[in-house]
Parts: C-alpha cells; structure tokens; sequence
C-alpha cells in the first residue's frame, strides 16, 4: 500500500499490523502457548516501550490472542509475543495471521464488533479492547491514530448493537454453555452446579445460570475465597472451599471451570464419582485434563465444541451481516478521511501560525504609521481572510488527487514552513 505508513503518521519505516491467532485455525492448547496473563500483558507493553515502539496493544482472551502497532515488519511484533509466551515464531506462522495497514484496520472493526468472534454477536470483546487500549495508553503506548480507531471501532460496535438485531438473543460463550446445559441435562432446575472459577467468564456464565435455569443449588469455589462471596451475595448462592473441591466434585451434576490457571486444575484423580457428571472446561489454556474421560460416567465438553452449536438464534444474527457491514464501512471511511487528512493537518497549521506573524507584524506597522488606526476591525478582517485562506487551500490538499505531497511541498517551499506538529 504505497506510502500508506505516511498517511498514517508512522515513521516512514513503519507499518500498522494486526498480530494474532484465534479459535479459527489454532486449537485450545495452541492458543493457551500464546495466551498472556494480565501481568504478562503489562510486562509485553513495558518491554515494547523499551524497544522503541510508539504505539502497541495487546488483547488475550479465550478465543484470541492479537497485537496491534507499529512496526517495521510484523516479525518484530511475533518475536515480542514469543517473548512473553512459551508460543515459539515456528508455531505461530503454523496458526497465525498478520494484517497490515487497511487489512489491519479492517480486522480490527470486525473484531471490535463481534463479527470475527466465535459466536457471532458477541460484544464482550468490545469491552475487552477498551481495557486494552486503556492499558496501552497509561503506558504512553497509545498515539493519536490508535486513539482514533479504538474510538471508530467503538462507535461502530454501538450503531450495530441499536441498529441491527446481530446481538438478539445471547451473545456470550457463557451463554452458550448454559444454553448446552440445558439441552442436555433434563430437570436442570433441580441438579447440582459447581461453578469452579469466578472471572468475568465465570461470573457471566453464573448469572446466565440463575436468569435461565431458575437453579437454586450452584456452589461457587474460587481460590480467592472473598471474590466468590462477594458473587455470592449478590445472587444467595453457596460457596465453599477450595480444600472442599473434590468432595464438591463429588456430590455435583454439572461442573463448570472457568478458571484462569496456566495449568490444569482438574484431573481423573479428583473424580470419586457415583452419579453422571458433565463438566464444562470454558478455560484457556485448557483447566481439565482430558484423563478424566476414562472415568465413565463423566461428558467433557470444551468451549471450542460450543461454538459448532448451530441454531435459530445463529441464524437470524446471519441473516443480519449485511447491515451490519454497511455500517462498519460507514465508520471507517469516515476514520480513513480523517487519517488520509492527518498528512496535511500540520501544514495547514504551519500556514495559519506564518498567516498570523504576517497579520501581526501588518498591524503592528500601521498602528505605529497611521493615526486613529482601527486595530480590532483590523485584527478581524484579517483573520477571517487567513480563515478562507486556509480553507481553500485544505481544500485543495483533501481534492489533490493524488498530488497532495506535491502540493504540500510546494508549499513548505513558498511559504517557508517548518513540520511543525498537529
């Protein structure tokens, strides 16, 4: 994309890039080698402050793990995630992706609005960028074109939630899961929930419990007993010990674990069982070893299975695309006006501030040389003409067709600007 880096404002060297992988192409335990910790995200971000970067944000969910900056090359940013991952670059370019410049735009939008998740709908992620982007600027790693986008992709996901009926029905992994618990567990209003695990999956899949099962017997077990109950409260629901996980284990219908271990928390050597269980693993990487299916009586499902559920709901959420894209494409042509406008903002600038020493220095000659000179009427003149000046030639710059850097530059030339900032 021919000097496209310039229209954005980067270093001459530099690209914007989309780095990542998703639920698409890399299974659960590939994406757990790539998934980064909180703390492992703000240590990516203080390592690429260090490394120069100007902009750089990292997103690590259970269905992706992608960055988005600029770069000299996407290599950069894939050895940065290898990094602070045990993922290697050799089984990243098996799985992953790279999007650059109006690509990179592109799946950031479809990311942002829930069109690129894995159920098709879901706004979580939007959430979860904010944060991202927050996290990223507290970091001085947020530029104004950054800024700008994550504010388009925000619009967009907004006008698409009122606009469309795309986010009808559930949106959520962990509705997904309660809507297989309840296909497949008769009289679910009666059975036994352990919820093991109360992170925002954990507690999104716990209040979709309570609104649609009408269950009164779910246990919360957290390792951090005090986040649990603070859940438990809000619904009256019981919790218990984590010491207490295997005799809870025991005595349960359906388990559910949403925890957000790097490592597996349950296994066949937890399991004294004398009822059917059905556990959920909505964790990655995976929290439960596959080892526990030798025990008969138990049905493991992964969140990866969830999303082949296909029903009504997917459907009609289909059914709504085309809207949906009519409007992201609305927003990012008004983000692309203005990145393609960024390139010549400063020198309009530097014209005005040349303009205002020209009118200053005027006024201040024929206040000393003519007597009863009207300095205020004056003073306005002028700058509404600097005003219709500037415009007619922002105008030209936005209408240059394809001359827009000629222009500029003939412009530094007669008019000697310095590259001043916006």
């Amino acid at each position: 994309m021919k000097n496209q880096n310039q229209h954005f404002g980067a270093p001459k060297s530099e690209n914007f890039y989309a780095v990542g992988l998703n639920y698409i192409k890399a299974d659960a335990e590939t994406r757990g080698h790539f998934s980064l910790s909180e703390t492992a995200q703000d240590n990516l971000l203080r390592d690429a402050k260090t490394k120069g970067y100007s902009a750089l944000c990292v997103i690590s969910t259970c269905n992706r793990t992608e960055l988005y900056g600029f770069a000299e090359s996407p290599e950069e940013i894939i050895d940065l995630l290898c990094a602070h991952t045990i993922g290697t670059a050799e089984e990243f370019l098996q799985v992953g992706y790279t999007y650059e410049n109006q690509e990179a735009i592109s799946h950031l939008f479809d990311v942002g609005t829930g069109l690129d998740s894995q159920i098709l709908g879901d706004f979580e992620i939007i959430s979860q960028l904010r944060n991202s982007f927050r996290a990223s600027k507290h970091m001085g790693l947020l530029d104004a074109f950054m800024e700008r986008l994550i504010n388009a992709v925000i619009q967009a996901s907004k006008r698409i939630k009122n606009e469309t009926e795309i986010s009808s029905g559930a949106t959520s992994v962990s509705f997904a899961a309660v809507q297989y618990i309840m296909a497949r567990v008769p009289y679910v209003s009666e059975k036994n929930i352990l919820l093991f695990g109360i992170g925002k999956i954990g507690r999104n899949t716990c209040e979709n419990l309570i609104k649609h099962t009408r269950n009164k017997h779910i246990t919360l077990i957290n390792r951090t007993k005090i986040k649990a109950e603070e859940i438990a409260g809000k619904f009256s629901l019981l919790v218990k010990d984590y010491v207490d996980i295997q005799s809870e284990i025991s005595r349960t219908d359906v388990l559910i674990v949403a925890t957000g271990a790097q490592q597996p928390t349950i296994c066949k050597e937890l399991l004294f069982l004398k009822r059917p269980l059905l556990i959920l693993d909505l964790s990655i990487p995976k929290n439960v070893k596959t080892d526990v299916v030798e025990n008969p009586l138990v049905t493991l499902v992964h969140l990866d299975e969830l999303s082949q559920i296909t029903n009504q709901t997917l459907h009609k959420r289909r059914e709504q695309l085309p809207k949906a894209r009519r409007i992201i494409s609305e927003v990012k042509d008004e983000f692309n006006v203005w990145t393609y406008q960024r390139q010549f903002a400063p020198t309009i600038n530097a014209l005005k501030h040349k303009l205002i020493t020209f009118k200053d220095g005027e006024i201040d000659f024929q206040k000393k040389k003519l007597q009863g000179f009207n300095e205020q009427q004056a003073e306005l003149i002028a700058n509404r003409l600097i005003q219709k000046i500037t415009t007619q030639v922002a105008n030209h710059l936005k209408n240059a067709n394809g001359t827009t850097q000629q222009s500029i530059e003939l412009l530094k030339q007669v008019f000697e600007l310095e590259n001043n900032k916006e």
